[in-house]
C-alpha cells in the first residue's frame, strides 16, 4: 500500500501529536486523497508567475537547518517541466551555506509568501547545482535584470501544499503602492485643474 505524499511531513510523531491535539482525523480525510499535491498544475504556476521572493531551507548531513533569501522579478522562480522548478543563482555574500549543504544533503524545502492576497505555499523536494550549464542559467536569468547568476539551481518537486491564510498580515508591494499613488496623485492634478476652469468660468460669469 503506497503512503500518502504528506507523509514527508506527517511523520509518526506529528501524527501522534496531531492525534493528541485532536486534528488527526481532518489529515487522516486528506491522505486518503493522496496526500498533498505532487505535480506543478496551472494553479502552482500562475502562483509562482508572481512570486518575487521566497525562502529556500536545506540542512546539513548533521541535520542542523539553514533558510536563505532568494529574490528576484516576478516569475524568477520557472516551471521546467511537470516536476521541476528553476532559478538562477545570484552572486551574494559568499557564504555558500545552502550550496555547502546541497552537496551532503540533496532534501529541501520551499517557503513563498504573497503577503499581497494573504497567500503561501509549501514545497518540499531535491535540489540540485548546476554550474556547468551556460544555456540553462541563460534560460532561467530573468531578461533585464541587474544581478551577476553564479549558478542554477533545480528543485525537483516531491509535494506541495497550501496554507490556512490564518494570520498572514497583509502587505503591498512597494512598487504597487507607487503605482497606484501615482495614478491618484494624477487624478487629483486633473480633478484641480478642472475645478480652476469652473471657478474661473463662474468668475467670469459673474
Amino acid at each position: 500500500m503506497s503512503t500518502p505524499s504528506s507523509d514527508i511531513a506527517f511523520t509518526g510523531a506529528v501524527k501522534a501529536i496531531q492525534t493528541q491535539r485532536g486534528s488527526r482525523g481532518n489529515y487522516e480525510r486528506m491522505e486518503a486523497r493522496g496526500g498533498f499535491r505532487t505535480g506543478i498544475n496551472e494553479g502552482l504556476r500562475a502562483f509562482l508567475g508572481d512570486v518575487d521572493t521566497a525562502y529556500l531551507a536545506t540542512a546539513n548531513a548533521a541535520g542542523q537547518p539553514y533558510a536563505q533569501h532568494r529574490g528576484g522579478p516576478k516569475g524568477f522562480i520557472r516551471v521546467l517541466n511537470e516536476t521541476t522548478l528553476g532559478f538562477a543563482d545570484y552572486a551574494g555574500n559568499r557564504q555558500y551555506v545552502s550550496l555547502g549543504n546541497l552537496s551532503e544533503n540533496p532534501k529541501a524545502f520551499l517557503f513563498l509568501m504573497d503577503y499581497a492576497n494573504q497567500r503561501r505555499i509549501k514545497i518540499w523536494g531535491r535540489a540540485r547545482v548546476v554550474t556547468d550549464d551556460p544555456a540553462l542559467l541563460k534560460t532561467l536569468m530573468p531578461e533585464g535584470y541587474d544581478a551577476v547568476p553564479e549558478q542554477a539551481i533545480l528543485f525537483e518537486v516531491t509535494a506541495w501544499d497550501i496554507n490556512c491564510p490564518q494570520h498572514i498580515p497583509q502587505k503591498l508591494d512597494a512598487a504597487d503602492v507607487a503605482g497606484a499613488l501615482a495614478h491618484l496623485q494624477e487624478q487629483v492634478r486633473s480633478l484641480t485643474a478642472e475645478n480652476a476652469g469652473l471657478r474661473a468660468r463662474l468668475t467670469e460669469g459673474a
